[in-house]
C-alpha cells in the first residue's frame, strides 16, 4: 500500500493534548521536518499540503470561530516550506496545492520545475480549483466561479503547464564544455499553447527537474473532480466512509481513467483515514467514544466545517429540526458526503454523526493494520492518506506504531528502490 499524511502549514492541534508549542511551533520549520523524516523512516510515498487563500467567514456570519478556533486559518503558503524540508530529507515526495483558478500556467511551471531541482526530483502540486468566494474576491473577482466551469479551466490550466514543461526536450542540456555549448537551441522551442481559456508562448526558462513533469494529485469528487482526476492526476485524495464507498470511488475513477486512455494502474489512489489508537482494541473503542461524545456536546465544530465546505450559514438554521435542502457552488463532493443518508435527521444529529469524511480505524496498531488490509484488498485502494494535525505524538503513533507493524506485513515499502517521486508512485 501507498501511504501519505494530509496537513496543511497552519496551527497544528490547537487546544488538543499533545500539541508542544502549537500558538508559535507551527510556523517554523522544525515541526514539519521532524515529521517528515520520521515518515520517511517509516516508508511514506508524501506529505500533501493542502492550502487555501481566505480567512472563513461563513459560520456566524463572522471570522470569529475560525480565528478564535484556529479553524482553517491561519495559513501559510506551503510552497516555500516544502524546499526546505526537501534540503532535510532524501526519498519522501513533498506535494503542495496551487490553484488553478488564480495562478498564471508560467509562473505555476516555473516554479514547480525550480522546485522539482531543489527537491532532487521529489516535488507534486496539489491541483485545486478553490472552491470560496471570498477566495475569489481577494483575487480582485465578485464570486467564485460555477463549480464545472472551473474544472473545466483546470483541465486547460494543466494542459498549457504541460506543454511549457515539454518546450525542453530530452537532451536539451548538452553541458559540452568542449564546444561551449551549454544548451542545444534546436531541442528548446515556443510552446504557443493556445487554449479555451489560458494561452501561453514559452518556452520555459527552467529546465525541466528529474521528473520533467511533477507529479499531478487531485482531489476528485464530483464528477467533473473526477474526470480530471481520471485524465491528468497520478495520485488522488479520495474520501469515503467505509469500504463500499471506497469500492465505487475506486472502480469510477478506473473506469474513467481507461476512457481517458489511461492505465487505472497509473492513478494511484489514496483514501483519507483517521485513526484511534489504544494499548487494547478496548481502550481504543473507549477513545472513540469520547470523541463521539465530544462531537454530540460542540455541534458547532461540525457546523463550521460544513459552512468552510460551502460557504453557507449553518449557525442560522434550527438545530432540532431537520435540516432543509442546500445547495453550494463551492466544495460539493465534500458537502455531499457530509450530508449523504440524513434524511429527516436534525442538525445536532447530523452533527452528532462525527462525520471526518475519512475511513475511520479503531484499535491497537496490530488490529488497524489488519483492518486496513481487509479495506484495501476489498476495495483496490492503493493505500490510505493520515488524517491528522501534525503533532510529535500523532507523529509517532504512525510512524513507530502502525507503520512496522504494515511492514510485518508486508504491506508497505522497507525503503525506496528510486530517487523519485513519480518512480516510487509507479513502483508498486
Amino acid at each position: 500500500m501507498h501511504m501519505a499524511w494530509f496537513l496543511s502549514y497552519a496551527v497544528q492541534a490547537w487546544g488538543q493534548p499533545w500539541a508542544g508549542r502549537p500558538g508559535t511551533e507551527w510556523v517554523t520549520p522544525d515541526l514539519y521536518v521532524d515529521a517528515a523524516r520520521s515518515l520517511e523512516r517509516a516508508g511514506f510515498d508524501y506529505l500533501m499540503f493542502e492550502d487555501g487563500s481566505f480567512v472563513p467567514d461563513a459560520y456566524g456570519s463572522s471570522m470569529e470561530w475560525s480565528l478564535a478556533h484556529a479553524a482553517a486559518a491561519p495559513k501559510h503558503d506551503p510552497l516555500p516550506l516544502v524546499s526546505l524540508i526537501a534540503q532535510e530529507t532524501e526519498r519522501i515526495g513533498l506535494i503542495a496545492t496551487i490553484t488553478t483558478s488564480f495562478y498564471p500556467p508560467y509562473l505555476a511551471a516555473r516554479l514547480l520545475a525550480t522546485l522539482d531541482h531543489l527537491s532532487r526530483g521529489r516535488i507534486g502540486l496539489n491541483v485545486v480549483t478553490s472552491h470560496n468566494d471570498r477566495t475569489a474576491q481577494n483575487y480582485g473577482q465578485p464570486a467564485q466561479l460555477d463549480h464545472d466551469l472551473r474544472y473545466e479551466i483546470a483541465a486547460d490550466w494543466l494542459e498549457a503547464v504541460r506543454a511549457l514543461w515539454d518546450t525542453w526536450e530530452p537532451g536539451a542540456l548538452t553541458l559540452d564544455e568542449t564546444t561551449g555549448t551549454f544548451a542545444d537551441p534546436q531541442k528548446v522551442h515556443y510552446a504557443d499553447y493556445v487554449g479555451t481559456h489560458h494561452r501561453t508562448r514559452g518556452p520555459l526558462n527552467t529546465p525541466p527537474g528529474p521528473q520533467h513533469h511533477p507529479v499531478v494529485c487531485q482531489a476528485g469528487g464530483s464528477p467533473a473532480g473526477r474526470d480530471l482526476a481520471a485524465r491528468y492526476a497520478d495520485t488522488v485524495v479520495a474520501q469515503a466512509r467505509d469500504v463500499a464507498e471506497m469500492t465505487e470511488y475506486k472502480a469510477d475513477l478506473a473506469a474513467r481513467a481507461a476512457a481517458a486512455g489511461r492505465d487505472p494502474d497509473d492513478v494511484k489512489v489514496l483514501f483519507l483515514a483517521g485513526f484511534t489508537f489504544g494499548d487494547t482494541d478496548d481502550e481504543a473503542r473507549t477513545a472513540l467514544r469520547r470523541k463521539q461524545a465530544y462531537a454530540a456536546a460542540h455541534p458547532e465544530v461540525a457546523l463550521a466545517s460544513l459552512s468552510f465546505a460551502s460557504g453557507i450559514d449553518f449557525a442560522r438554521f434550527d438545530l432540532d429540526a431537520p435540516l432543509p435542502p442546500v445547495e453550494t457552488n463551492a466544495a460539493q463532493s465534500v458537502v455531499g458526503l457530509h450530508l449523504r443518508d440524513t434524511e429527516g435527521m436534525t442538525l445536532r444529529e447530523i452533527a452528532a454523526r462525527r462525520s471526518t469524511g475519512a475511513v475511520e480505524f479503531t484499535g491497537t496498531p496490530a488490529s488497524i493494520a489488519d483492518a486496513m488490509a481487509e479495506a484495501a484488498a476489498a476495495s483496490g485502494a492503493d493505500g490510505f492518506m493520515v488524517q491528522a494535525p501534525i503533532t510529535r505524538r500523532n507523529v509517532t503513533m504512525i510512524a513507530d506504531g502502525l507503520a512496522p507493524e504494515l511492514r510485518r506485513r508486508g504491506l508497505i515499502r522497507d525503503g525506496y528502490d528510486y530517487p523519485t517521486l513519480r518512480e516510487n508512485l509507479l513502483a508498486g
